[in-house]
């Protein structure tokens, strides 16, 4: 019994995609997707020489055939691509005795003038990872233009991608357009990818991980201090021993962690005590201390007067500006 046709779902309507106006910048590029189909040629079909100003990626789910690329002849089938780039003439063939399928993507690709890329910095944020996406975009376009005008076994099975595609745009479903346009960009990657197996990608960033950790723990304590919370179990949210956790502290705070969580809590205080009329009582309680003696004794400590005196002379600063 034969295997099911994999892009079966794409017979339906095999143009489907080409039917929508799909552009979107991928780092300091411009893609535009001039088709992204499925058809099949009879056997014996001839695509005679032609060429195209942008690329067009052919990819063969089914069937076999023969490209002509520069003048030499390479042989199709299942689970083959091959790349024409801007400029290179091409003829292809289906076999005389059996039909071929093809997947195709076609895009042009606009490098975007450095004008549009500062108005666009500009506009955005400079971390959130966009450098990162220039920096794989324009290595992955740069060796999409150096690739062999010959075929290659598709590897990372690219042309999976084309269905991933449809079914986005088939069930209309919420990011359809984001899902689309990821689909193309792996497409693009795998593709590379299928001519130079061995390729590395860009170094990504390498998070300091003690500040990382630092900074996990005091959002942590910053969301939670209402809650009791101890050394060790902050520690075990980081993921990281109590010990370690507490030199951390010590060198990025210059505090103790217990230190730490009680300037947060009585910073806490400070503002209830000035916006608001509640009882000491209930400040201890909203702000995690164990009790409103506890509470005036620590605040105390750290500002030199009680709560109650602090309310006071908050409330008195407040009538002498008006």
């Amino acid at each position: 019994m034969s295997q099911p046709f994999y892009f079966e779902p794409m017979l339906e309507n095999p143009m489907a995609l080409d039917r929508l106006e799909l552009s979107f910048r991928w780092g300091a590029y411009g893609i535009r997707v001039l088709r992204c189909h499925l058809t099949s040629f009879p056997a014996g079909a001839i695509v005679n020489y032609h060429q195209h100003s942008e690329y067009e990626i052919h990819y063969i789910p089914y069937g076999k055939g023969r490209v002509i690329l520069d003048g030499i002849t390479h042989p199709l089938q299942e689970g083959l691509l091959y790349v024409t780039a801007p400029g290179v003439i091409h003829r292809q063939e289906a076999d005389e005795h059996e039909a071929m399928g093809e997947l195709c993507l076609h895009v042009d690709i606009v490098k975007l003038s450095d004008l549009e890329e500062a108005g666009t910095s500009a506009m955005s944020s400079s971390g959130w990872g966009e450098e990162w996406e220039m920096a794989e975009a324009e290595a992955c376009i740069g060796q999409l233009s150096e690739l062999p005008h010959t075929p290659a076994v598709d590897r990372h099975e690219a042309m999976k991608c084309f269905l991933v595609a449809y079914e986005a745009w088939r069930n209309n479903q919420l990011g359809q357009y984001t899902i689309i346009k990821q689909s193309i960009i792996q497409m693009l990657l795998r593709t590379v990818s299928a001519y130079k197996p061995e390729q590395q990608g860009v170094n990504l960033p390498a998070r300091d991980m003690k500040n990382y950790r630092y900074q996990m723990a005091v959002q942590f304590i910053t969301d939670n201090f209402r809650r009791p919370l101890t050394l060790e179990g902050v520690a075990e949210r980081v993921q990281i021993s109590s010990r370690q956790l507490q030199r951390i502290f010590k060198e990025k705070a210059n505090v103790s962690f217990s230190e730490y969580l009680e300037q947060i809590r009585l910073k806490f205080v400070c503002s209830e005590l000035q916006q608001t009329t509640l009882t000491l009582e209930k400040i201890a309680e909203r702000s995690g201390f164990t009790s409103s003696n506890y509470l005036h004794y620590v605040f105390k400590k750290a500002h030199g007067t009680t709560p109650n005196a602090y309310r006071e002379n908050t409330v008195l600063q407040h009538v002498s500006t008006m």
